[in-house]
């Protein structure tokens, strides 16, 4: 078995390993299908992935959303917006009362039949989490492909002329992820620059910027090998480790659920196949063997508080400033 140098700094640190400590987010990713193929997707969406959630999975979601009433349930893809049964998981969700966030990546509400869409999450009251790699068109270009800027600008207008960053009740925050293998700038100065370029240039309005590793996982993973520089990557996340990270870590108080129902620590561990792990009931045959956890089968009393799957890439969570779905840590 590899060694698990991320789980060993911890233990240096803390005397054990991670533990969840409650349920705040509930992230639900309802597939991996997408319009756009980004170089530093940890999923590697793109058009060709079919993986879908069902509605049946989703009905079983919505059910333990009513169980343990998250702070927030989180739904991001892929693009969700390519997932049929998104209206009503969305609709359901919202009429149990939850707070609900709905991560874009803009360029799939300009897509044919998708006319509905904006006014849609308006008037279901979500939170938007768009995904914009920078106000800069050759940078979002060069990592989400040609033309991608352009409509981007277009959806933040739409969004904006909707009332999505202008008015209260309607949150748009953008997503920034940095174009290759260094870490996010300061998450407080970067917002105050794409603040001042969308609206300078494009009269562009937002609420908050978060800014996010890439982690070495999926599609980035692949480039990084392809480009002979994932040692060099590695090694820059471990230098960076920042222990002040730890006790914000987003798998503190979240669950991830795959498209398939398959329970997670987060979306990344979803990326590299590392299923929260549960115990096979038996008697002694079975002792101390486990399986994959799936939504069905989750049982708060139980998996609320349990061990954190680790590896490699949960050095990105823990660089620098730090990083989560939520944005910088510190």
């Amino acid at each position: 078995m590899m060694e698990n140098h991320f789980d060993q700094k911890v233990r240096e640190l803390r005397g054990r390993e991670l533990e969840t400590n409650g349920l705040d987010i509930l992230q639900v990713n309802v597939g991996l299908k997408c319009n756009q193929i980004c170089t530093h997707c940890h999923l590697a969406a793109g058009p060709d992935r079919n993986e879908l959630m069902s509605w049946e999975t989703m009905q079983t979601v919505i059910g333990v959303a009513r169980a343990v009433r998250p702070k927030l349930v989180d739904i991001t893809g892929g693009a969700p917006e390519l997932n049929v049964h998104l209206r009503a998981f969305v609709a359901a969700l919202r009429g149990d009362g939850h707070n609900v966030q709905v991560r874009t990546n803009l360029t799939m509400l300009l897509e044919p039949g998708m006319e509905w869409i904006i006014d849609f999450y308006k008037q279901s009251s979500v939170k938007l989490v768009a995904s914009l790699p920078c106000y800069l068109k050759q940078e979002v270009d060069s990592v989400r492909g040609e033309g991608v800027f352009e409509k981007s600008i277009a959806a933040l207008r739409l969004l904006n002329a909707a009332g999505f960053g202008t008015e209260s009740g309607h949150a748009l925050d953008l997503m920034f992820n940095p174009e290759g293998d260094f870490l996010p700038p300061p998450q407080a100065q970067l917002e105050s620059d794409y603040r001042r370029e969308l609206q300078n240039n494009f009269g562009i309005r937002f609420n908050n910027l978060l800014t996010i590793t890439n982690m070495p996982v999926g599609r980035f993973l692949a480039t990084l090998r392809k480009g002979g520089n994932y040692e060099q990557y590695r090694q820059l996340l471990r230098d960076q480790f920042n222990p002040a990270t730890l006790d914000r870590l987003m798998c503190l108080n979240q669950i991830d659920v795959g498209w398939d129902g398959l329970v997670y620590d987060c979306d990344f561990n979803l990326a590299a196949k590392m299923p929260v792990q549960v115990e096979i009931p038996g008697g002694d045959a079975e002792k101390g063997k486990k399986r994959p956890c799936h939504i069905r089968d989750f049982d708060p009393a139980t998996y609320l508080i349990r061990r954190i799957r680790t590896a490699e890439h949960c050095f990105g969570c823990t660089a620098g400033a730090g990083s989560s779905c939520e944005g910088a840590l510190q």
